[in-house]
C-alpha cells in the first residue's frame, strides 16, 4: 500500500513540470510568430489609437517575461485563461460548455479501440496461420493505412447520405456521436489488435499455460485470465502510444462534423490568431492527456505490482 501511494503521489507531481512545460513552450511559439494581433483583429483600418488602446487591454503592449508570469499566474493560480481577442468572451467559459464532447468523443474512442483491438488480437493469437488470423491481420493493416478523416468521410456517405439512419453534422442526438467515434477509434483498434496477437503469441507458449491447460482449465479460463493477464503490459503501451494520435482523430472529426468541441475551438483560434483561444485549449488538452497516461500508469502498476517498488 505505500508503494502504491508513493508511486501516485511522484506521478502526480510530475504533472506540474510538464504543464508548466508545455505551458513556456506554447507561450513562446505564440510570442515569436510574426504578425500583429492588434492589426489582424481590428483591421488595416483601425487608427494608432485604437490599436494601442487594444494591446494595452490584453496586454500586448509589456514585455515577454511580464506578458508570461501575468499569463501563468492567472492561469495556475485564478483559473482563468483571459478573453478572447475576438469576440472579448471568457476563453474559460467556452472551455468549460465545449469540453464534454471532445471528452466523449476522445474517451469513447479509446473505449470502442480497446474493445475492438484487443478481441481481435486474442482471436488472431489463437487461431494463428489459419483464414482467422489473416483475416484480422489484414483488417489491422487496412485501418491502419486509412486516415481517420477519410474513414469518417466514406461513413457519412453511406450511412449518413445513402442509408440515412445517422446524422451527418452535429450532435443533437446520441445518434451524432456514432460515426466521430467509429472514426476515431478505427486506426487505434488497429495497433493494439496488432500489439495482442504479438503478447498472445509470445505468451501461449509459455510452461505456465501448458501447464493450466493440463489441468482441465476450460480453453476460456486460459487464454482470458492465465493469458491476457501477462499479456497485458505491452498492450498497454501501445495504448498509451495512441492516446495523443486518438485524441488527435477525435478533433479532426469534430471539425468535420461541426462539432463544438474544443478541437473546432481551437482550429477557429489558430486561423484568427485569437492567442488566449489556443493557448488555453493547448493547456486543456495537454491536462487531459497527462490524466489519461496517469490513468495508464495506475493500471500498469496494478497489472504488474513490480513497477511500484521500481518507482
Amino acid at each position: 500500500m505505500q508503494n502504491m501511494t508513493r508511486f501516485l503521489i511522484k506521478r502526480i507531481l510530475w504533472l506540474i513540470p510538464v504543464l508548466l512545460g508545455v505551458y513556456v513552450l506554447v507561450f513562446s511559439v505564440l510570442y515569436l510568430c510574426p504578425g500583429d494581433p492588434a492589426t489582424f483583429v481590428l483591421g488595416t483600418d483601425a487608427t494608432q489609437e485604437e490599436l494601442d488602446a487594444f494591446r494595452h487591454e490584453y496586454g500586448l503592449d509589456q514585455t515577454y517575461i511580464v506578458r508570461l508570469v501575468n499569463s501563468m499566474k492567472a492561469t495556475f493560480l485564478d483559473f482563468d485563461f483571459g478573453k478572447s481577442y475576438i469576440t472579448g468572451g471568457s476563453v474559460g467559459d467556452q472551455l468549460k460548455v465545449r469540453l464534454p464532447y471532445t471528452l466523449l468523443i476522445s474517451y469513447i474512442g479509446i473505449a470502442l479501440a480497446v474493445l475492438i483491438g484487443i478481441p481481435l488480437g486474442i482471436i488472431a493469437a489463437t487461431n494463428q496461420n489459419t483464414w482467422k488470423d489473416s483475416l484480422a491481420i489484414l483488417v489491422s493493416l487496412f485501418a491502419t493505412s486509412m486516415p481517420s478523416f477519410w474513414f469518417a468521410l466514406i461513413l457519412v456517405m453511406y450511412f449518413g447520405l445513402k442509408l440515412r439512419i445517422l446524422p451527418t453534422i452535429g450532435v443533437e442526438s446520441w445518434k451524432g456521436y456514432i460515426i466521430p467515434c467509429v472514426a476515431t477509434a478505427i486506426g487505434g483498434a488497429a495497433g493494439i489488435a496488432r500489439q495482442t496477437r504479438s503478447s498472445m503469441l509470445e505468451v501461449i507458449r509459455q510452461d505456465y499455460i501448458v501447464t493450466a491447460r493440463a489441468k482441465g482449465q476450460k480453453e476460456f479460463k486460459v487464454i482470458g485470465y492465465h493469458g491476457l493477464k501477462n499479456a497485458l503490459i505491452p498492450v498497454i503501451t501501445i495504448v498509451g502510444s495512441n492516446m495523443a494520435a486518438l485524441v488527435g482523430n477525435s478533433l479532426i472529426c469534430e471539425n468535420i462534423f461541426s462539432i463544438p468541441g474544443i478541437g473546432a475551438y481551437l482550429i477557429s483560434g489558430v486561423n484568427r490568431r485569437d492567442f488566449p483561444v489556443v493557448l488555453g485549449c493547448v493547456v486543456v488538452l495537454c491536462l487531459i492527456f497527462s490524466l489519461t497516461m496517469l490513468v495508464l500508469d495506475i493500471i500498469y502498476a496494478v497489472v504488474d505490482p513490480r513497477l511500484r517498488s521500481i518507482h
